[in-house]
């Protein structure tokens, strides 16, 4: 992943479906070498799933869940230097998509994190639902359990260095802009920014895996689509309510 200068990232914008927000970025981080597990869920399963008051987005009528394990560096807040033992940390997400005022973000049904510190500050600063799961990786593997929900993840991948051309849907699925969350009956927002993603193939040679949320199950279930991703640089606003 190519290192640029946050002014440079902040200057490109014509990737964006709508604008950052006007006022001073609160986080940099990143995400690298990340892997994107997509599958269509029935509208009827995910919505009992995600608060009423999210509008769930759909491509074409089909509707999303998406597993991404990756690896987060370099977090830290916007005067202050990044701290690897809490900075840098695996990371697997289950998330789903929402169009909410016409902001197209996601929605995470979960999150585990490799490390008790960075689990507790990633849950206390953002809100989200981040939770403490055994990870490790290697350059062609990705491994993660939490036992107190039975998930387990593991993975071995191949990726692929020839060009890869982006569908319309590669787009959708991955361009996302914002997080949200509901907070006291109340939905609130984080907005982010970063280049385009750089996406290639991915194969996986082995693929085991038990999710469940509420009715939502994945077990072993082949994706419908995969991606890589060398990852981005990103940059992050504080919370603001919709």
């Amino acid at each position: 992943m190519k290192h640029l200068s946050i002014y440079t990232i902040l200057a490109a914008t014509d990737h964006r479906p709508f604008p950052y927000p006007a006022g001073k970025w609160a986080f940099y981080q990143e995400w690298q070498e990340v892997l994107f597990l997509h599958w269509k869920i029935p509208y009827e399963l995910l919505r009992r799933i995600v608060p009423a008051a999210l509008t769930l987005d759909s491509y074409q009528g089909n509707y999303y869940v998406s597993l991404v394990p990756f690896t987060m560096r370099k977090v830290r807040p916007r005067y202050l230097p990044a701290f690897p033992p809490i900075s840098d940390f695996h990371e697997v997400n289950l998330r789903t998509y929402i169009l909410q005022d016409g902001h197209k973000g996601v929605y995470f049904l979960n999150i585990e994190a490799e490390k008790w510190i960075s689990t507790l500050l990633s849950k206390m600063i953002s809100g989200m639902p981040y939770e403490k799961s055994s990870i490790r990786r290697t350059n062609t593997t990705y491994q993660a359990a939490h036992r107190p929900k039975a998930y387990s993840l593991q993975l071995d991948y191949t990726v692929s260095n020839e060009r890869f051309l982006k569908t319309e849907l590669d787009t959708w699925l991955t361009e996302r802009y914002c997080l949200f969350l509901t907070e006291k009956q109340k939905i609130v927002r984080f907005d982010v920014h970063h280049l385009e993603w750089e996406i290639k193939a991915l194969k996986l040679n082995t693929c085991q895996l038990h999710y469940r949320v509420g009715n939502l199950l994945l077990a072993n279930t082949p994706p419908d689509l995969l991606h890589y991703s060398p990852g981005v640089q990103v940059v992050a606003w504080p919370k603001k309510q919709c």
